[in-house]
């Protein structure tokens, strides 16, 4: 079932709400995960509003292009934009940037991104 959670950076200047079903989250040992250590969970584009820090941001692209928008000031990268099967517009979710989320209590899924 669907929840709404709230997000965003360490500073505050970047938040967003999102419609997610959290249960599993995804933990990936690409060259770019392995060294930031996001956990991770996917929602559609229509499910993830950003409600500031537009501004507040700058991005690096990865791998294939995909959009790894991060804070100007403190530097958190609190999700990122890619494509989903179908190519679907997906955002991923850092879980380690929702409000309220104990991540000790979620159940992790490897994802072998080191191979792709």
């Amino acid at each position: 079932m669907k929840k709404t959670y709230t997000g965003g950076c360490q500073c505050g200047k970047v938040r967003y709400e999102a419609q997610a079903e959290i249960g599993e989250v995804i933990t990936c040992n690409c060259s770019r995960c392995r060294k930031l250590g996001p956990l991770l969970s996917a929602v559609a584009r229509s499910d993830f509003k950003l409600i500031s820090g537009e501004n507040d941001m700058t991005d690096y692209q990865f791998n294939r292009g995909a959009i790894h928008p991060f804070c100007k000031t403190c530097g958190i990268e609190s999700y990122a934009y890619g494509k989903g099967p179908g190519g679907i517009d997906m955002v991923m979710l850092n879980v380690r940037c929702l409000d309220g989320i104990d991540v000790d209590q979620l159940k992790l899924k490897k994802f072998d991104g080191a191979s792709l």
